[in-house]
């Protein structure tokens, strides 16, 4: 018979609100199997451990780039790099990135775009203290479009490639498929601003994953990409960012149909600006890119971001957190905790802005986790600190369990 444990702390949060009596949580094998107030009385038989801080459900990062360390664009390390790497360098950086994101509480990873699946044999690891992995593979792109170095551009002019590009995830048991509906970034030469598929042959996508019975999230920085997607039914869009020519915003109406529709949107907010490459180092597509939207002041910028994240509350829209972690330097591993500082900071409660990166995170990546509940998965954080009063305790992770194993004591 497995052998019942228990934590007793003075505050915690359950995944949707505080426990004003902090919490008592019993544990058995994998599993949450009791959460009562932190005065409850267990049997004797029941060894209990008291932990000082603030205890949580384990974090859920919705938007990683395990592949990627984070590194400068084309060097190694970044998703450039492991587009052309061998195998085995490509899963000593994925490993090496599980690593990071546990270590700071992140017990559950969404991957949404490594090469050649690699990120996909990396799942049910968690026995091992890593976290869990959902996973969907490459991103499906245009040749030549964002992340096509990732290998998963086909051209819609080729009759079935949209059907085979499906049938290859599937084949290959991916979790969700990822599909790019706007240029990027990281990627000179692809648009920002506009779409790179059709309407209809996005619909086809969608329509193929659905039949198959996964889910799809599109990548979208600008506003006709988000239309796009839309109008193509996907379930998610990353990133949400809006831009077109003169800044970033998201017309009203467009708010009101993603909530309409039921789509998820993870906004993928959050930078160590200790991180950012000085600007005479940043490639000339992104200075041209920031001149055209008329970015100047970087902070100033982000600080606009973080506040138009509160009409994705207002307008009634699930919001998942998610850092984008991997892609690019200021986006590095296990700080997730900067998503939902951001959140916090542009005004949502903190409470709220905690369960996009538990319950809710959990709810979209389809795993049994995120909450403090009997029946559910035993993914356990305990940072130093009282969240409730200070957001950024998050980046102070000082025990850690994934399915109840022990990762950071």
């Amino acid at each position: 018979m497995r052998s019942r444990w228990a934590l007793r702390v003075g505050r915690a949060f359950d995944g949707a609100r505080f426990r004003p009596g902090g919490a008592t949580v019993v544990v058995e094998g994998e599993r949450v199997v009791g959460v009562e107030d932190a005065s409850f009385a267990l049997p004797g038989d029941v060894p209990v451990t008291d932990v000082a801080g603030t205890l949580l459900p384990g974090l859920v990062d919705c938007h990683v780039h395990l592949v990627g360390s984070g590194s400068f664009p084309g060097t190694p390390g970044s998703l450039e790099w492991a587009g052309g790497a061998a195998a085995d360098a490509v899963d000593a950086v994925v490993v090496a990135s599980l690593r990071e994101q546990v270590a700071a509480g992140v017990t559950t990873v969404r991957d949404l775009g490594d090469v050649a699946y690699r990120a996909l044999s990396h799942r049910g690891r968690h026995a091992e203290g890593l976290p869990r992995v959902v996973a969907a593979g490459p991103p499906v792109t245009t040749p030549q479009g964002h992340c096509w170095f990732l290998g998963g551009a086909v051209d819609v002019h080729d009759p079935g490639a949209l059907d085979r590009a499906v049938a290859e995830r599937v084949e290959h048991g991916v979790d969700l498929v990822k599909v790019m509906a706007s240029g990027g970034f990281l990627t000179p030469g692809s648009d920002q601003l506009g779409a790179q598929f059709e309407a209809a042959h996005l619909r086809c996508l969608v329509d193929r994953v659905h039949a198959a019975g996964l889910r799809v999230v599109a990548h979208s920085h600008s506003v006709v990409g988000a239309e796009v997607a839309l109008a193509a039914g996907v379930d998610g869009i990353e990133h949400f960012t809006c831009l077109a020519p003169g800044g970033a915003h998201a017309p009203e109406a467009l708010l009101d149909r993603v909530a309409a529709a039921d789509v998820t949107v993870c906004p993928t907010l959050g930078n160590d600006p200790s991180r950012f490459p000085p600007v005479s180092a940043m490639p000339p597509h992104i200075l041209q890119m920031l001149e055209r939207l008329g970015i100047s002041d970087r902070d100033e910028h982000f600080a606009r971001v973080a506040a138009g994240s509160l009409r994705l509350r207002e307008h009634g829209i699930r919001v998942v957190s998610g850092l984008d972690a991997g892609a690019m330097p200021a986006k590095p591993h296990g700080h997730l905790w900067r998503s939902v500082a951001e959140l916090v900071r542009g005004g949502w409660p903190v409470d709220e802005a905690l369960a996009t990166a538990t319950s809710v995170a959990a709810a979209d990546c389809g795993v049994e986790a995120g909450r403090l509940a009997a029946g559910r998965l035993a993914d356990l954080l305990v940072v130093d600190g009282d969240v409730a009063a200070d957001v950024t305790a998050l980046s102070r992770p000082s025990a850690v369990w994934v399915g109840g194993v022990a990762v950071m004591r």
